[in-house]
This record gives structure tokens, sequence and C-alpha cells, in this order.
């Protein structure tokens, strides 16, 4: 992904993995094309009031809040771990402020083994959360600044819930981005009607899982059209069927997540498939794949004529 090597294109996705700890028992971690462990910010967060996960009929919302200890207890007591793992650890960052990111930034990018920062622009579970990624302008502004801090290479992560994504990933290539992560959860809401309360205690929370496949495909073939950095593509994605649609609407990459959850081992059982769904196109490699979607041409308005009487 430009100035970012992955052994392979299965990562798994910031906040679905935790420190990577808790999966080792299920999961031959040096097999993963990228470790992405949960969204740090600058101070410790308690993250919202429970309950923060609801189940959905295809997926589930949640609102963590960006739960952490925050960045130095991160480095102290988790990134030598995630470091001696093998593969590369890209670390996610969200701030309040311009201020925030790049202290993060600059502190990172002299902080032994991270690989890549994922820049978290579009977290819809704080205040201010999307922000960043739904202004064109503050996006481009901030990457900029968390550019001339880092010399790592840097991902934006990007939220769905805009009306012209291809404009947001524009802005923050133009700020010096290597790549664009997308997408990130949908707004949603769950309501327990005979209480007449929201399920979730913030009220509102992130949709995710195979509900918001469709649209995370879509947004992935905009952008990859769009700009000229890669992208890692994130949504739904469960099987290696669902790794290689991503692949060939223009994804380098994918990252798993909420399948994280309920089938721990899902990383493992896509890349045991995915040289044989490569095979099955032909392809010896997989940017041999990568963006080769034949996508239907525009379409005239077409019908019977009809004549004034």
């Amino acid at each position: 992904m430009g100035r970012l090597r992955l052994p392979n294109p299965i990562a798994v996705a910031s906040g679905t993995f935790g420190y990577a700890r808790e999966m080792a028992a299920m999961v031959d971690l040096r097999r993963l094309g990228a470790i992405l462990p949960k969204t740090i910010t600058q101070h410790p967060r308690i993250g919202n009031p429970p309950p923060r996960t609801v189940e959905t009929a295809a997926g589930m919302l949640n609102s963590i809040g960006l739960d952490n200890d925050g960045i130095e207890t991160f480095l102290a007591r988790h990134m030598p771990y995630l470091a001696s793992l093998g593969p590369p650890v890209l670390v996610s960052i969200a701030g309040k402020n311009d201020d925030e990111f790049v202290a993060m930034a600059a502190r990172l990018d002299q902080a032994p083994g991270v690989a890549a920062l994922e820049l978290n622009i579009s977290c819809p579970n704080v205040s201010g959360g999307v922000d960043f990624g739904t202004d064109p302008a503050m996006c481009e502004r901030l990457v900029a600044k968390a550019r001339r801090a880092c010399a790592l290479p840097i991902l934006a992560k990007l939220t769905p819930n805009v009306t012209r994504i291809d404009v947001i990933a524009r802005a923050a290539e133009a700020g010096g981005a290597d790549g664009i992560s997308l997408i990130n959860t949908l707004l949603g809401m769950s309501v327990d009607w005979r209480r007449r309360r929201t399920r979730l205690g913030a009220g509102m929370g992130g949709l995710s899982g195979p509900a918001i496949k469709p649209v995370a495909l879509r947004m992935v073939y905009q952008v990859a059209r769009a700009v000229s950095i890669p992208v890692m593509g994130i949504g739904g994605i469960a099987s290696v069927d669902d790794v290689m649609e991503f692949l060939v609407a223009g994804a380098t990459a994918v990252q798993i997540g909420t399948a994280n959850f309920y089938r721990p081992t899902v990383s493992m059982e896509i890349l045991d498939a995915l040289p044989g769904a490569l095979a099955e196109l032909g392809a010896g490699r997989v940017a041999d794949v990568v963006g080769t979607l034949e996508f239907p041409p525009p379409a005239a308005c077409a019908g019977p004529a009809i004549s004034n009487p």
C-alpha cells in the first residue's frame, strides 16, 4: 500500500481485536497482514455509559466511546507485545483537535515497532468524532499537520456519514495521506418501544457488520477511482468472497472487524482460502485483481416514444 508494505492483504480492524493478547489462543497472529489495535487517545477515556453494544438484524451497534488508557500506557503496556508478533502494527489514533492528533503522531513517530498510523477521524460515538471526516478543509488541514509531524505512512479512516465520500478522500490525499481506510460505522439507533428507551446507553451508535457491506463496497469503488493512493476496505467482511469483492472493487487490502467477535478464527479461514480464490481468476498475486471490476456503462433513459395527442 504505497510506502506501507504488508505481507498479505488481511488485516484486523481497530476496536475488534483488542490488543491482540485476547486472540492469541485462537489466531496465529504471525500470519496476519497487519494488526490495528484499539484506537488510542492522548489521555485516558472512560468511554460511554452502558449498554455499549446491541445486536441488530444484520450486524451490531456499538457505542464504546473510545474507552482506552491513553497513549503513554499503550506504548508502555501493549506496544512491546504487539511489536514482537511480526505483522506490521498500524496504530489508530483519535484526538479532540488538531493539536492532539499532531502530538500523538509525533510521539508515535519515535516509537519502536509502529509501521503506520491510522487517523480515526470518523468515530460517531464521541463528541466531534466525525467533524474532521465530514469537512474537506478540516480533513486536509489535519492530515497535512500530522504528515509534517510524522514520517510514518498515514492512513485516513473516513466516515460513511457524508454525501460525497470522494470529495473527502481527495482532501485526505491532498493533505498527504498515504492511503484511505473506509468505511467506519454508520450512525444508527435501536429502540425498545415497550420501555420507550434506546437500547444503547448513549442513545446512538455505530452500525457495523453485514448490513453495511453494500455501502462499503460502493464507497471503496468510488474512492479508488477518485484518488491515486491505495484504499483499505472495511465493512461486513466475513468470508473470502467478501474479500474478493472488495479487492476487485478497488481495495488493495481489507480489515476484518465485526466478524472477529462472533467467529474469532475468521482471519485464518480467509487466509487459507485466498490463494484458491485468486487462482479462480487466473491471478498469481493480489495486485492482479485489485480494481478490475467491470462496471456497467451509464445507460440512457430508454422507453417507447410517446407522441402528443
